[in-house]
């Protein structure tokens, strides 16, 4: 008999799911019944959180939903953090549980993982749909696809009750299609044949569609600014990999007579990082995205809802190619923005030139970032080499512990690429144990612990504020006998350009430790 664990991987199968990361309980047992044979590969992490960390970091890279498996009450709970990260940064995540049995929903009987309301819980978050019986499966895989992948990605729960897990059913009829249409682009490229002097602000939502912003910036002559989640989108000379924070991108954002924003929400920790206002006056711009909640959220002149991709490819059509001086702009502001930040703080200058230096001994490697300094660091300043091939939970919402497990997932979605988690010692106590994962999996992951035995980023805010620091100094792991129980190599340097470059030369997975107490 085909039961309803049976149809449901066929129904992710044919979806075009191929990993998922999970840990099983005795309430999905049924829905693992049909991962046997189903081509689907299964990943093991150490806890559910970890699970929905390595889905984040996978669909990043590959660019298709992350799939997790989770438990009902707790399992779900513990994934909740990651989801919210997921939300945050638009990532597609396809969280599927179990819930007790339909007859005992709301009834607080007292079951093993019981919630009072588990939908309700997510729904908070994203959407929720339970299969009530067989003959919805494919319904709601097709509205959890469908959510995923129309309009700003973002995570989707599916819940399986207990006792619809095991019933048979037959998965009929082929996947629906989200079809995405092409907006007109016509008074926004006669906005832009008028400007002089264009420049792009690029965010997330730009990250799959690297050529297209390379050939418009191009055309425009335009710089492109990129906020954290567009970093690695290479536009030759035109490239602005700085903080919309700084003073310097600032004056260049002002400067111009005319914007872009391309898939960008204007988020605090991308613009606005220290909180003092002053942002140039952009009610002007030109504005794409496509979730039209975010276009309501900000003045623009021009909205267009569209995917970033088919809205510049559109434009490009339409305006006319010019020569100026948008390469001359971009530089200066580079130059102006680390002249900023050396005065910042010297200490940022040199993690950066850690970061460069990493970047120029690996090249196209994915970098995965935790909430430490040396990522705080870069998301000021720093050009990386491959699109999509840094991002870090430092932004938005911001999860501590996020990199280990998000390591892991790139790593399965890119298993030639070299891939570093980059994190503090405070944050891999959060999740040390998905280490272990990639040791199981045999993945290329280096992990790079930047080791100031604390939470230096928080103690250097609260002594910036000038409030006592206190809470800051949890002990460090004894990294050298903890990457051993990993089962991995091991090499503490100092922060020198030259030895992390030696460190790297050997494969993951390995763990190096940068001391800096």
């Amino acid at each position: 008999m085909k039961t309803v664990g049976h149809a449901l991987t066929e129904g992710l199968r044919a979806r075009g799911v191929e990993v998922v990361f999970g840990i099983p309980g005795v309430h999905t047992i049924e829905l693992y019944r049909g991962l046997s044979g189903s081509g689907i590969r299964h990943i093991t992490p150490r806890h559910e959180q970890g699970a929905g960390f390595m889905a984040d970091g996978y669909a990043r890279v590959s660019g298709k939903p992350g799939v997790a498996f989770v438990i009902t009450g707790p399992g779900l709970t513990n994934t909740l953090t990651a989801m919210a990260q997921a939300k945050a940064d638009s990532v597609p995540m396809l969280v599927i549980s179990g819930v007790n049995r339909r007859d005992s929903l709301g009834q607080g009987l007292g079951l093993l993982h019981e919630l009072p309301d588990q939908a309700g819980l997510v729904r908070a978050l994203c959407p929720s749909f339970q299969v009530t019986g067989p003959e919805v499966l494919e319904r709601c895989l097709n509205l959890a696809f469908a959510a995923m992948l129309s309009g700003r990605p973002g995570p989707v729960h599916i819940e399986v009750p207990t006792d619809v897990m095991g019933m048979e059913a037959v998965l009929a009829g082929a996947p629906v299609a989200v079809a995405r249409g092409v907006p007109d682009v016509a008074e926004a490229a006669v906005a832009l044949n008028r400007a002089k002097r264009v420049v792009i602000l690029a965010g997330g939502g730009a990250r799959a569609a690297g050529a297209g912003l390379r050939a418009l910036a191009t055309a425009l002559d335009a710089p492109v600014v990129q906020t954290v989640n567009a970093r690695g989108l290479r536009a030759g000379g035109l490239a602005v990999a700085a903080s919309p924070s700084l003073d310097a991108v600032r004056g260049l954002i002002a400067g111009a007579d005319q914007i872009v924003a391309i898939g960008t929400e204007f988020g605090p920790t991308d613009y606005d990082m220290y909180v003092r206002g002053g942002l140039p006056d952009m009610a002007g711009m030109i504005r794409v995205d496509i979730c039209p909640l975010q276009l309501a959220r900000h003045p623009a002149a021009v909205r267009i809802c569209g995917d970033a991709g088919a809205v510049m490819a559109a434009l490009l059509a339409q305006v006319v190619p010019r020569k100026s001086d948008g390469t001359g702009r971009a530089a200066a502001t580079m130059a102006a923005a680390r002249a900023e930040v050396a005065g910042l703080s010297d200490e940022s200058l040199g993690q950066i030139a850690l970061l460069e230096g990493l970047r120029d001994a690996v090249p196209g490697a994915i970098i995965v970032g935790d909430s430490t300094q040396p990522v705080y660091a870069g998301n000021l300043l720093y050009d990386h080499d491959r699109a999509g091939g840094w991002f870090n939970a430092a932004t938005g919402f911001g999860a501590l512990g996020f990199a280990p497990g998000a390591a892991v997932g790139a790593a399965v979605a890119a298993p030639d690429a070299r891939v570093f988690c980059l994190i503090g010692d405070g944050g891999l106590q959060f999740s040390p144990a998905e280490l272990r994962v990639a040791v199981d999996e045999g993945l290329d992951v280096t992990y790079v612990v930047w080791n100031n035995a604390g939470y230096g980023e928080i103690a250097s805010a609260m002594r910036a504020a000038n409030t006592e620091v206190i809470g800051c100094t949890p002990s460090p792991l004894g990294l050298e006998a903890f990457a051993a129980a990993c089962g991995m190599g091991y090499v503490c340097i100092a922060p020198e350009v030259e030895a992390l470059q030696a460190a790297v030369a050997a494969r993951g997975p390995r763990l190096v430790e940068i001391r800096v107490y």
